[in-house]
């Protein structure tokens, strides 16, 4: 049997991913907040969609929902139910069990993709769900909805700098006001601290040279994270249904190597 040609590392796919199941999820579950579902690879208990069918006249799925993946899981919390993220070996010491697909392998199919989720999590999500629940539900959607501010300090962190180079190139020192130096090199450090994890978590699923990769593809990412918040914020209307733009994956023709 050939090897499948599946390559999980288009642009910046993932480190986030791997970051978010091997940290995130996990945390979430731990505090008692809603785990968001992946609709390639969640279940649901029949009783519990049940319930979400008979709240929604019927339909247990919302045709206007752009992530009804994730809001799925919110939904499964907000009615007394648990979520829970779980990683099963397909044999001791094996990789886990997982749905694996291609992600958009171009920037502006990942940007088509990354608009539709910050549309569906960050801009109608605060619509459709509110801010219900305790202070930990409320903390993590303040996390999943950070998006577009998100982008906004992203920019600023990437023109700052070059400010600065230019600064210096032409001779023009700037006349930082006090403190300034001092939280420089505290942000400095703190993202220093956030790559290596990021890059061990990818090392730690992938191998030590996609964990290496994973540090530049953060800038790719971010890149298209920046664009993708200002298409959202654009395309985006309260109170009109959104419209669905859906991406084309593709799959692995084989699940192994023999």
């Amino acid at each position: 049997m050939d090897c499948p040609t599946w390559n999980p590392n288009r642009y910046y796919a993932n480190a986030p991913f791997k970051e978010s199941h091997q940290k995130n999820l996990g945390l979430r579950e731990a505090i008692g907040a809603a785990v968001p579902s992946a609709g390639v690879g969640c279940a649901v208990s029949r009783a519990m969609m049940a319930r979400i069918a008979d709240e929604r006249g019927g339909l247990p799925f919302a045709a206007d929902c752009l992530t009804e993946d994730y809001e799925l899981g919110l939904r499964v919390r907000a009615l007394g139910g648990r979520g829970a993220f779980v990683a099963i070996p397909s044999a001791p010491g094996e990789a886990p069990v997982a749905v694996r697909a291609h992600f958009p392998e171009t920037f502006e199919e990942a940007v088509r993709q990354k608009t539709r989720w910050i549309i569906g999590i960050a801009l109608a999500g605060w619509d459709r769900l509110r801010w219900d629940g305790g202070v930990t539900e409320r903390w993590m959607r303040l996390r999943d909805r950070r998006a577009p501010i998100a982008a906004l300090v992203l920019a600023a962190a990437y023109v700052t700098p070059a400010l600065i180079l230019l600064g210096w190139a032409t001779g023009a020192e700037p006349d930082w006001p006090p403190g300034v130096a001092t939280a420089f090199r505290i942000t400095t450090g703190l993202l220093a601290w956030r790559l290596l994890i990021r890059g061990l978590l990818v090392a730690r699923a992938y191998g030590w040279r996609e964990g290496l990769f994973a540090v530049p593809r953060v800038f790719i990412g971010n890149m298209i994270e920046m664009v993708a918040a200002r298409r959202a914020v654009w395309r985006y209307t309260p109170g009109e249904t959104p419209i669905w733009d859906k991406t084309r994956h593709r799959f692995p023709d084989s699940a192994r190597c023999d």
